[in-house]
């Protein structure tokens, strides 16, 4: 059980010279969709470690005032939210007001934070015990012996190098680092482009956008013998192996399902070993069709509401329908496979009645196996200002929702990342990573 501050944490700012201070004449409060509000006591939990904080730029700090008990703003510095790391799911948005000419903020989620007890909160949960992702459990040194040792055994492999150059020692990739430490989920990037136009993409923004994208996109297109050659040895050794295709530095990989599929097969000719995944936007039924006939064992799909009406406006899907996604889903399990949603947790958004009743009918609809409870990372007004959001709906509280469909779907699993084989099989509740 999680130990609660003693009291609702105070207030923090930035003197915008990298300094966090706390407030004690206000204590921190919540943001849900455009609404400042009071976080309940029970909601928060320590900034949990890999946790960091971020000032706000152009944006002061809404709070309630310790003495009368009113909110106002703080405006001693700019607003501080935290990012949650991995694993976890925030609660409530940062709450503050932002000046009209304050800058966008980068791809990151902003979470609330406070300061009581002589420690860092925030409103969250952990939603997933597997600690694959942890600060604490990846090692440099591995991670550069790995780099070596795996470009010298496929000194001609693209996707090697872009892995080790690109997402392991410049972008430091969770996922890619621990390929190279030779370790549970494998990533495999395919596909150059996409068939979305998401305003939040962390791979391409156009240039006269005012964000700018996180990382540099795949730039080629992987044959299947690069994809074939380092990733049967990795389902081979790795303990609790898993290959997934669909990266945050690539487009879109059902774009390219035909080399996917001729990769399957030849993969399976070599290893019955490990879990096979694709993390997709699902819009194309048809090759997850072709892709489960090949040996595909899960899929991943990403959506910011189970809306079409809030979904089409911030994805902007070139020649696929809504429907599209839940036929994906209703194909793998026709197949037996494993669905999961990688579900963008916005506070005042995915918590509304109306997103609610959505996301029901789409467990029901597509039997879905998992939610993949995963903070979006994006400045809350530009989110909102982009889809044309001005007043969100009767909200339920992101805890309140989760503990509705925790209560009417029981087999339905919450987590953060794919699982693998062992878990789908077997005990999806013992913690293999560890």
């Amino acid at each position: 059980m999680n130990a609660l501050p003693s009291q609702s944490p105070f207030l923090l700012y930035s003197d915008g010279k990298g300094n966090i201070f706390e407030d004690h004449s206000l204590y921190v409060v919540g943001r849900s969709g455009w609404d400042a509000m009071p976080i309940p006591e029970d909601e928060w939990i320590e900034l949990p470690q890999g946790g960091q904080l971020y000032e706000l730029p152009g944006r002061r700090g809404i709070g309630i005032d310790v003495r009368t008990g009113e909110m106002r703003l703080c405006e001693k510095g700019w607003a501080v939210a935290a990012f949650v790391p991995p694993a976890h799911t925030g609660f409530y948005i940062a709450a503050y007001e932002t000046a009209p000419d304050a800058p966008t903020l980068p791809l990151f989620c902003y979470t609330a934070a406070g300061w009581m007890d002589d420690k860092f909160w925030v409103p969250a949960i952990r939603i997933e015990e597997d600690i694959r992702q942890e600060c604490g459990g990846f090692d440099d040194n591995k991670v550069k012996y790995g780099v070596a040792h795996l470009m010298e055994a496929y000194p001609h492999n693209r996707l090697v190098a872009h892995l080790a150059n690109n997402c392991a020692l410049t972008y430091q990739c969770p996922a890619a680092r621990n390929y190279f430490m030779g370790r549970w989920e494998c990533p495999v990037p395919a596909s150059p482009a996409c068939n979305a136009n998401c305003i939040g993409c962390i791979s391409f923004q156009p240039e006269e956008e005012t964000i700018i994208s996180t990382q540099d996109r795949l730039t080629f297109k992987p044959t299947k013998e690069e994809i074939v050659e380092f990733t049967v040895p990795h389902l081979e050794s790795a303990p609790f192996p898993l290959i997934s295709f669909g990266q945050g530095c690539e487009g879109e990989p059902l774009l390219m399902w035909e080399t996917i599929r001729e990769a399957i097969i030849e993969i399976r000719k070599h290893t019955p070993k490990g879990s096979i995944n694709i993390n997709t936007n699902g819009s194309k039924p048809a090759a997850v069709k072709a892709l489960c006939d090949a040996g595909l064992n899960s899929i991943r799909v990403s959506m910011n509401s189970a809306r079409p009406e809030v979904y089409l406006p911030y994805y902007r899907p070139n020649n696929y329908q809504f429907e599209d996604l839940i036929e994906s889903l209703k194909v793998v399990r026709s197949y037996g496979g494993w669905t999961s949603i990688n579900y963008f947790v916005f506070p005042g958004m995915t918590d509304t009645v109306a997103e609610y009743e959505a996301l029901r009918q789409l467990i029901i609809d597509t039997d879905l196996c998992m939610i993949q409870w995963r903070n979006f990372n994006i400045d809350p007004d530009w989110y909102l200002g982009k889809i044309g959001v001005v007043e969100t709906g009767d909200i339920l509280g992101v805890k309140q929702l989760m503990e509705l469909i925790r209560e009417e779907f029981p087999n339905l699993k919450f987590g953060y990342y794919n699982p693998p084989m062992e878990r789908i099989q077997g005990s999806y509740d013992v913690d293999f990573a560890h």
